[in-house]
C-alpha cells in the first residue's frame, strides 16, 4: 500500500508536535525569563515596555539567586529607586510561568496587598504575554479568582497582608515573597512575628524559597537588618574606570564643591576610587554596573544576603542625591529618611556602647573546671521560637562574676525533648577547680514570648529547684527583681525584672578593667557573636515635652547574650545570697551535712546536700530566701 507524500508530511507534523507538547520547559533563570518576557506596564514604571536587566545589572544576582539549590533564603535590604519591587514581580511571573508553585506573597497590610494585586499583578500579567492566559483579570471573580488569591495549573499565589494572621496561615506554600518587611508590625494579631508565620507556611517543602526584601529601618530593631545579618552578606563591587579596581561604592566617598560663601555645588558630585582616587561620575556608571560582581563578605549558610544603595540607581543621580542630603541633613528625622531610603542602611541613634572587641580581647582560659572564685551559680535562659539559650554564670565576692558555659538547646520550645535537655543541663554536677562542687543555685527564665504557658509549667514543677519564671520590664528606676506573683494558671511564682536598672549594671561593670568585686570575667571559647550580641543596646537620651527621657535602643537585631545575662542576674537577686559569707563558709572545707532550704514565698520545704552557703535575710522583702 502506498502512502502519498502528502500524508507523510502530516503524520510528521503531528509527531513534531506530540514531541514538542511532552518535552521539558527549557530551563530559565529569573533574569533570562524576565529579558525574554516580561513588559513594564505604563501604570508602574517610569520606563514602560520591554525589561532589560542589563539596565541595572546587580539586579540578575539577586533574582537568580532563586534558582541556586544551595540557596533557601534570598534577602535584600536596599534603598529605595533600586527596582527591588520589580524583582519581586519578575519572581512572582517567573513562578507562574515557569516554575509552577503554591506562592504567598506579603505586603505589609491588606489594603496595600490589594492595591499591590490590582496596580501591580494585573497590570503584569496584561501586558505580558505568557502570563496573559495563565492568570485572569482580577474582573473575572470566581471562586478560583480574587483580588487576594489567584489559581494557575500547577499552583497558585496568595496575597496576604502582614498585619492579618487569618492571611498567612491559610495554606501551606513552597515560595514566600515577603516585600517591605521593616513596615510589617511586630505581631500579625496575637500570632507572633508575621515572617515567622509565614515562613511555617513552606516547612514541608524540600525545594522551599523565602525571599525577603525592604528598606531597613532603625538599627537594632530593623527586621532587614537582622535577616541580613544572618546571611553571607553580598555586597556589589565595581571597578574604577581609572585604576580597574574592583570596590564596594560609599557615601563617605562621595565629594562636591562649594562656593566661597560656603554654598553647596551638588552638581560637581563624585564618588572618589578608594584606591586610586580617580572621580567617577554618573557618565562611567553603565560601564561600572556591567562590570559589576557580587562578592559574599560572610561565611555562607543556606541564606543569600544582598546589600546596595541609591549610588548604583540608573535612576537617580549623583546630584540630586547630593541635594537631597544637604536637605535632609537639617533634622535628624529627615536624615533618618535619607540614611534609610537613599544609603539602604539602618539608622543609628547614637549613645554609649561598650568596645566589643576589649571584651573580646580579655577573654581567660579557665580549664576544664570552674574558676576557684566561683562560689555560686545561677543561669540565665532565654526562649526563641527555633531554641533555646542559656548561661550558667558564676559569682564571687563582691559580685565579681564569670561567664561559665553558654549553650544552645535546637528545636520546637512546643515540644517536651527540648526541655528535658534543657533540665539535665540544668542538674549537671559542676566542680571548681580545687575539687569543691557549685551546684546552680537559681534559675531565670524568660516567660514573654510565644511559650508563657510553656515555661510557667517547667517552672513550677521545678520550683524546689529555685527555678523561676521571669518578665521584663523596662520602667526607668524599677528595681533589678520585684516581689513574684502568681496570678497564672498554674500558679507558679513570676518575677518582674527592672531590664532598664539591670542593663545599666551590666553596661557599668562591663566598663571595670580591674579583676575584683563587679569585674566581669569571660571564658576563651565564648565568640566574637556573643560579644555582638552583649553589647547589642546603648543607653541614648530622648527628648519629650521638655524632658530628658534615657532608654535603652537596640545597636543590632540579636542580643540574647545581653538578655541571658539579666535573666542571670535576676536569678542571684532573686536569692539575696550574701557571696562574702558563702565564701567564708567554702574555704573553711565546712562539714556536710542535711540543710534545710526555705524556699521564696512558698511553704515548700526540701532537704538538699549542697555545698554548705549562706544567702541573706530580710532585705527585698518577707518570703525570700533567708538562709540555705
Amino acid at each position: 500500500m502506498s502512502v502519498s507524500r502528502s500524508a507523510l508530511l502530516m503524520a510528521g507534523k503531528v509527531m513534531w508536535g506530540a514531541a514538542r507538547a511532552v518535552r521539558p520547559p527549557r530551563h530559565l533563570t529569573v533574569s533570562e525569563w524576565a529579558d525574554e518576557n516580561r513588559v513594564l506596564s505604563p501604570e508602574s514604571s517610569a520606563e514602560p515596555g520591554k525589561w532589560h536587566t542589563s539596565r541595572a545589572p546587580y539586579q540578575r544576582g539577586v533574582m537568580d539567586a532563586v534558582n541556586d539549590p544551595m540557596v533557601e533564603t534570598v534577602v535584600m535590604m536596599s534603598s529605595a529607586q533600586i527596582g527591588k519591587t520589580e524583582m519581586v514581580n519578575n519572581i512572582a511571573g517567573y513562578m507562574v510561568d515557569h516554575d509552577p508553585a503554591p506562592m504567598l506573597l506579603i505586603q505589609p497590610t491588606l489594603d496595600m496587598a490589594q492595591t499591590w494585586s490590582k496596580d501591580r499583578l494585573a497590570p503584569m500579567c496584561r501586558d505580558t504575554a505568557c502570563l496573559r492566559g495563565k492568570l485572569r483579570d482580577v474582573k473575572s471573580r470566581t471562586s478560583e479568582n480574587t483580588i487576594l488569591h489567584k489559581v494557575f495549573v500547577g499552583g497558585h499565589l496568595t496575597v496576604a497582608g502582614a498585619n492579618s494572621a487569618a492571611s498567612l496561615a491559610s495554606r501551606p506554600v513552597r515560595v514566600v515573597l515577603a516585600d517591605e518587611v521593616d513596615r510589617y508590625p511586630v505581631s500579625a494579631g496575637t500570632e507572633g512575628d508575621p515572617v515567622r508565620l509565614a515562613f511555617k507556611r513552606c516547612a514541608t517543602f524540600w525545594n522551599k524559597k523565602k525571599v525577603v526584601i525592604s528598606t531597613p529601618s532603625l538599627h537594632g530593631a530593623s527586621k532587614i537588618e537582622a535577616f541580613y545579618e544572618d546571611s553571607d552578606q553580598r555586597k556589589f563591587f565595581v571597578p574604577c574606570p581609572g585604576c580597574g579596581k574592583h570596590q564596594v561604592l560609599t557615601w563617605k566617598n562621595v565629594k562636591w564643591d562649594k562656593e566661597p560663601d560656603g554654598k553647596h555645588l551638588p552638581e560637581t558630585a563624585r564618588i572618589l576610587c578608594e584606591y586610586c582616587g580617580a572621580g567617577m561620575g554618573d557618565a562611567d556608571k553603565p560601564g561600572m554596573l556591567a562590570g559589576g560582581e557580587w562578592r559574599a563578605t560572610a561565611a555562607f549558610k543556606g541564606t543569600a544576603g544582598f546589600h546596595i544603595n541609591e549610588l548604583y540607581s540608573p535612576w537617580v543621580s549623583l546630584r540630586e542625591m547630593v541635594a537631597g542630603f544637604i536637605t535632609a541633613k537639617r533634622s535628624p528625622d529627615t536624615l533618618q529618611v535619607f540614611i534609610n531610603t537613599s544609603l539602604g542602611e539602618p539608622w543609628d541613634e547614637g549613645g554609649e556602647v561598650v568596645d566589643t572587641g576589649t571584651l573580646y580581647g580579655r577573654r581567660e582560659k579557665y580549664g576544664e573546671k570552674l574558676p576557684g572564685g566561683v562560689v555560686l551559680l545561677t543561669v540565665g535562659v532565654d526562649v526563641q521560637d527555633d531554641r533555646i539559650e542559656a548561661e550558667v554564670v558564676g559569682w564571687g565576692r563582691g559580685e565579681e562574676s564569670w561567664g561559665c558555659e553558654f549553650k544552645v538547646f535546637r528545636g520546637d520550645p512546643a515540644r517536651p525533648q527540648i526541655w528535658l535537655e534543657l533540665d539535665e543541663w540544668l542538674k549537671a554536677p559542676r566542680v571548681r577547680e580545687d575539687g569543691v562542687p557549685v551546684t546552680v543555685a537559681s534559675t531565670a527564665i524568660d516567660s514573654g514570648g510565644h511559650y508563657t504557658q510553656t515555661v510557667y509549667k517547667f517552672c513550677k514543677e521545678r520550683a524546689y529547684r529555685r527555678v523561676y519564671a521571669v518578665k521584663g520590664s523596662n520602667q526607668p528606676g524599677k528595681p533589678i527583681v520585684s516581689r513574684p506573683s502568681r496570678t497564672n494558671a498554674f500558679r507558679a511564682s513570676l518575677f518582674t525584672i527592672g531590664t532598664d536598672t539591670a542593663k545599666a549594671q551590666i553596661l557599668g561593670r562591663l566598663r571595670i578593667d580591674e579583676v575584683g568585686p563587679s569585674f566581669m570575667h569571660f571564658p576563651i571559647d565564648y565568640d566574637e557573636e556573643w560579644f555582638r550580641q552583649l553589647t547589642a543596646e546603648k543607653l541614648v537620651t530622648r527628648f519629650s515635652h521638655g524632658k530628658s527621657i534615657r532608654r535603652w535602643v537596640k545597636t543590632r537585631a540579636r542580643n540574647e547574650a545581653l538578655d541571658i545575662r539579666v535573666y542571670a542576674t535576676a536569678a542571684l537577686y532573686i536569692l539575696n545570697a550574701n557571696l562574702d559569707r558563702l565564701a567564708d563558709a567554702m574555704e573553711e572545707e565546712a562539714v556536710g551535712g542535711d540543710v534545710v532550704v526555705e524556699k521564696p514565698d512558698t511553704s515548700e520545704v526540701v532537704t538538699t546536700r549542697p555545698q554548705r552557703s549562706f544567702l541573706r535575710g530580710g532585705g527585698r522583702g518577707k518570703g525570700f530566701v533567708n538562709r540555705w
